[in-house]
């Protein structure tokens, strides 16, 4: 557990036909010493990956189940997920194993310690990571660095999945995108708020397609909209005033089984 600042994680798990990896990765998952709730979104999967789930609750290694009757995308799962969550503090989790939940107590010290309202994982700052595509590299730092130039955010890895946040926050943002658009909408209303924001290294094994990666460049190409929309169509988004907790919490913590 954290020791020194006693924080829940919710942890929002997205999922669409994952039946071949989402049993180990909710295990691995429910394995991190950390006080948490597991909600995973069901998307209208199809491919047997309801009933894993099914088991999952039933065995009690996810908490809680929420079913998407068509598929939304990966944004309306998260928004649904955010609204269930109560902990004190909401990270999205992929269900591919790409992400390795090891790195949450890390991620949640910032917050614990009260440096910080918001925290990015970064797989662009020197953790260990799969090699893998090029050209994917390339895309995701002239998307992070348009969306930083509309936020004024020095971020390395905008399109990372690891987004953590205080949950009173997380739930005060006005989100609307259902779809990959998430990501960029997400770090655009975390900066209107005006949250404290910090990044930190991740370990990142990705997927090739054939391994059954979802994310191509037409997702890409509709990124740079989506960091148009979030950052000049935004809606009002009110300023984060942290709780008086958060502002007094004790400086070190540290994880431990």
């Amino acid at each position: 557990m954290i020791h020194g600042y006693d924080l829940s994680l919710s942890v929002v798990v997205p999922v669409y036909n994952e039946a071949a990896m989402v049993r180990a990765a909710m295990e691995r998952l429910r394995a991190v010493p950390l006080r948490m709730e597991i909600i995973c979104v069901d998307d209208a999967s199809t491919d047997g990956t309801g009933a894993v789930l099914d088991a999952l609750h039933a065995e009690g290694v996810i908490d809680t189940l929420l079913r998407h009757p068509a598929n939304r995308g990966k944004g309306a799962a998260v928004r649904a997920g955010i609204q269930r969550a109560s902990g004190d503090v909401v990270v999205i989790q992929d269900a591919d194993m790409e992400y390795d939940p090891f790195d949450l107590p890390r991620l949640l010290e910032p917050i614990a310690d009260g440096r910080a309202d918001a925290v990015f994982g970064s797989r662009f700052k020197g953790g260990p990571a799969r090699v893998l595509y090029f050209w994917h590299r390339v895309g995701n730092g002239a998307l992070t660095l348009l969306s930083n130039m509309f936020t004024n955010l020095n971020l390395t890895d905008m399109e990372t999945c690891y987004k953590m946040g205080r949950t009173d926050l997380m739930k005060s943002l006005p989100l609307r995108t259902d779809r990959f658009g998430i990501e960029p909408e997400l770090t655009a209303r975390l900066a209107q708020a005006r949250a404290r924001i910090y990044e930190l290294p991740i370990s990142y094994d990705g997927r090739t397609y054939g391994e059954g990666k979802k994310i191509g460049w037409k997702d890409g190409v509709a990124a740079i909209w989506h960091i148009v929309r979030a950052n000049v169509f935004a809606p009002a988004v009110p300023v984060y005033e942290r709780p008086a907790a958060a502002k007094q919490a004790p400086r070190h913590v540290h994880a431990t089984v």
